[in-house]
């Protein structure tokens, strides 16, 4: 155990900070939400939040991991969190004076959204750089710890939070926490440079056609790459529809339990692909894993109509998603050289990521326009009523169990591609 402390010195210190950091965010995220859902009424307004974050960053990360090979990893990372906190600023600025509106936060995220695309690839290959192969599982793990932690802490501290001090309290805890992590990362932290490949003179399109072309002839890695978009695609769908579902349904103390829940259900699944041994086949595991995700949480939510129900559908469908994780993670630092995994991350964020901010729309467009107007329309004594319920928010209800079934029949479908069941 003090070996691989030892070994993983650096890394620990970075993901310690920069979870920290991620704590803070995700509170202003949370209580953002809330103040848009409170301002609107709509799910398709919250939704176009994380439409304008993800979209700058589907469109330009195939070329940003050209920027991150080429750039130093360390400054990379520093000047993206610089730009990121002075969006933050912003927002609280705005807030303090009583000018915040919806499209100051729908630019904002957009430039949040394109720091993301240049920095999270220079962040994956800095944590391959720090981390000694034999440890690939354990700190995907660690990774997947933090994101439940995060997941568990934010809806309790950013509610207290709000309710204390306000919003602009949490904006501040925000801040506070970016500036440790950047501190640490300037003064304590040294990221070795990965060999420079001989194509460092090239144009950006010619090395972006690298990744690409890698892909292309790793064609397990494509097919799986093509099985992650799809369960995005329909992760974002339920995103986008959870919020207003328990917010309509319930209040924001039950959308705090189940947020909560999920992120205890990562926190566990965590310690679970930590302590876990490697798998006879990795595949099987990230596919067995999904299946079970998509076919009890979704339906849990579609059926449950009340708080306990709706976390136990969360904890079910959370738990396995870490070792998952931690599995896709050994594969693609294993099958990818680290000179190369810049500009292949970001070819895999383009190709695996686009179906989030299409997921987002669709799924807030079909909670408003489609499933709540249906659902209001029905006969109450309808079967469909009994199943859903008759009030705001059964709409969204009935939409869960649509992309339940739907994630079923991905799932089955993709585990039997050949060129998934070969990869290893």
């Amino acid at each position: 155990m003090i070996k691989t402390i030892k070994e993983l010195k650096s890394f620990i210190i970075l993901w310690l900070t920069q979870s920290l950091s991620g704590l803070g965010s995700a509170m202003t995220n949370f209580a953002l939400v809330i103040w848009l859902y409170g301002e609107s009424g709509s799910a398709l307004s919250t939704a176009l939040l994380t439409v304008c974050s993800y979209a700058p960053y589907v469109v330009m990360s195939i070329f940003a991991g050209v920027l991150s090979d080429r750039w130093n990893k360390k400054v990379t990372m520093l000047v993206c969190d610089s730009i990121a906190a002075a969006c933050t600023v912003t927002v609280l600025v705005l807030l303090k004076t009583g000018n915040l509106a919806v499209w100051h936060l729908y630019i904002l995220n957009a430039v949040n959204g394109l720091m993301g695309t240049v920095q999270n690839p220079a962040a994956e290959v800095a944590a391959t750089l720090l981390t000694p192969k034999e440890h690939y599982q354990k700190t995907s793990g660690m990774y997947s710890f933090s994101s439940s932690l995060t997941t568990i802490l934010t809806p309790v501290f950013a509610s207290a939070i709000v309710g204390f001090a306000g919003i602009g309290a949490v904006i501040a805890f925000d801040l506070a926490t970016f500036a440790a992590a950047f501190l640490v990362l300037l003064f304590f932290i040294k990221i070795p440079e990965p060999e420079k490949s001989p194509e460092k003179s090239e144009s950006i399109l010619k090395t972006t056609a690298d990744g690409l072309s890698y892909l292309r002839s790793n064609k397990g890695i494509l097919w799986l790459i093509m099985f992650m978009a799809a369960i995005n695609f329909i992760a974002s769908i339920y995103e986008a529809a959870l919020s207003p579902m328990i917010l309509s349904l319930a209040d924001e103390t039950s959308l705090g339990i189940v947020n909560a829940c999920i992120g205890a259900a990562n926190f566990l699944g965590s310690f679970i692909a930590m302590a876990a041994p490697a798998p006879k086949s990795r595949i099987r595991v990230i596919c067995g894993c999904l299946l079970f995700s998509m076919s009890t949480e979704n339906f849990f939510l579609a059926f449950g109509g009340s708080t306990l129900w709706w976390s136990i559908g969360g904890i079910l469908g959370w738990i396995v998603i870490p070792l998952m994780n931690a599995n896709m993670g050994v594969i693609m630092r294993t099958a990818v050289p680290p000179e190369m995994q810049g500009r292949v991350y970001s070819t895999r964020s383009t190709l695996q990521f686009f179906t989030i901010p299409v997921g987002y729309f669709l799924g807030g467009l079909l909670v408003d326009k489609v499933f709540e107007p249906f659902m209001s329309s029905v006969s109450k004594d309808s079967i469909l009523v009994m199943l859903f319920g008759g009030e705001k928010g059964s709409g969204a209800a009935l939409l869960f169990f649509v992309i339940g079934i739907l994630g079923v029949v991905v799932c089955l479908i993709f585990r039997k591609v050949r060129y998934i069941r070969e990869l290893e």
